[in-house]
C-alpha cells in the first residue's frame, strides 16, 4: 500500500463510536444521537462562527452574503449492512417506509476579492423510516424480527469551510474550483419494541469543490455548483443545479434540483444512499 492509499483510507474510513442494545420497554432511540449532535453543534457551529466574525474585519473591499435553502428531501435509496462484513443488509427506503420530509441549510460566503472566497455551510439532514421487516436481520449485533413494528433513523449533519478560487471571469461566465473541509456528524440506527441499535459516526473529509455560474442576462442565470470525492474506500457528491434570479444588486432567488449521494462499503459499516432535493433559497449581500 502506498502513502497515499494510506492517508485516503484513514481519512475516508468510519469511526465507530457508540451501540446502545439496553432492553427496556420504551427505549430512547434518539438520546445517544442527540448527545454527539449537541456536541458538535456545541463545538462546530460556534467555531465556524468565530472564524467568520475573524475574518470580517481584515475584508476590507471584499463582500460577505448570507444564504438560506429550503425545500423537500426524498430517499433515492438507502442500503445499509452494519458491520458491513457481517451484518444484515437491507434497504431503508424499500424494507422500511419513509415520508418526503422538508429540509434547511445555511451558507455564509466572505468574498476577500473577485477571484478568493471562503464559505462557510451548515447542512444539518435527518430522515424517519418506519414499517415490518419480512424477514430477521442482524444489525449492530442486535437481532430485529421479522413483522415487528421498528422505526429507521438516517441522520447526516454536514459542517464544511471552502475555498474556491474563479479560475473563468467574464461578463457572462465565472468558473471556480477549490477545497472543502467536510465534518459529518451521521447515524444509522432501528428501533423496534424492547430493543434498539445505532451506529454513530464523526468524522472528516476533504473533497473537492467547484461552481459554474452562467449570467443569460442581468436577473436570470444558471448555476451549478458542488462537492464532490471518489476514492477506493468511499465516494460523496452533494451538487446543485438551479435557475438564478436577481431581485437587485443585493438580494437574489434560486430554485432547483439537488443530489446527495454517497457511501462506503468497509468491514464496520456498508452503506450506499441518495437523497433527492427540490429546493429553493435566497442569498442577500449584507457587506459589499
Amino acid at each position: 500500500m502506498t502513502s497515499s492509499e494510506w492517508i485516503l483510507k484513514r481519512i475516508c474510513k468510519p469511526k465507530e463510536h457508540l451501540l446502545h442494545t439496553k432492553q427496556m420497554p420504551q427505549p430512547s432511540f434518539f438520546r445517544c444521537s442527540r448527545q454527539v449532535h449537541q456536541a458538535v453543534n456545541g463545538l462546530l457551529l460556534p467555531g465556524l462562527i468565530l472564524l467568520l466574525s475573524c475574518i470580517i474585519p481584515v475584508v476590507g473591499n471584499g463582500q460577505i452574503f448570507l444564504n438560506g435553502e429550503t425545500g423537500v428531501v426524498t430517499t433515492g435509496y438507502n442500503n445499509v449492512g452494519i458491520p458491513g462484513s457481517s451484518g444484515t443488509r437491507f434497504s431503508m427506503k424499500d424494507d422500511l417506509k419513509g415520508e418526503p420530509s422538508p429540509f434547511f441549510r445555511l451558507r455564509a460566503k466572505v468574498s476577500l476579492t473577485s477571484r478568493h472566497h471562503l464559505v462557510v455551510l451548515y447542512a444539518p439532514l435527518e430522515l424517519h423510516y418506519h414499517g415490518k421487516f419480512d424477514k430477521e436481520l442482524l444489525f449492530r449485533n442486535v437481532l430485529f424480527e421479522a413483522g415487528t413494528e421498528t422505526e429507521g433513523t438516517y441522520k447526516f449533519n454536514s459542517y464544511r469551510l471552502t475555498y474556491r478560487y474563479r479560475l473563468v471571469q467574464r461578463s457572462k461566465l465565472d468558473f471556480d474550483l477549490g477545497l472543502t473541509a467536510k465534518i459529518r456528524d451521521a447515524s444509522i440506527g432501528l428501533n423496534a419494541p424492547g430493543k434498539t441499535a445505532i451506529k454513530t459516526d464523526l468524522g472528516f473529509v476533504p473533497i473537492i469543490h467547484f461552481r459554474l455560474h452562467w449570467m443569460w442576462n442581468e436577473r436570470f442565470s444558471l448555476l451549478f455548483e458542488g462537492d464532490a470525492l471518489a476514492s477506493p474506500f468511499g465516494r460523496a457528491e452533494d451538487v446543485l443545479l438551479a435557475g438564478r434570479y436577481a431581485l437587485s444588486e443585493r438580494l437574489a432567488l434560486y430554485a432547483g434540483y439537488r443530489l446527495l449521494e454517497g457511501g462506503t462499503d468497509g468491514s464496520t459499516v456498508y452503506n450506499f444512499s441518495m437523497f433527492h432535493y427540490i429546493t429553493a433559497g435566497c442569498s442577500w449581500q449584507i457587506i459589499r
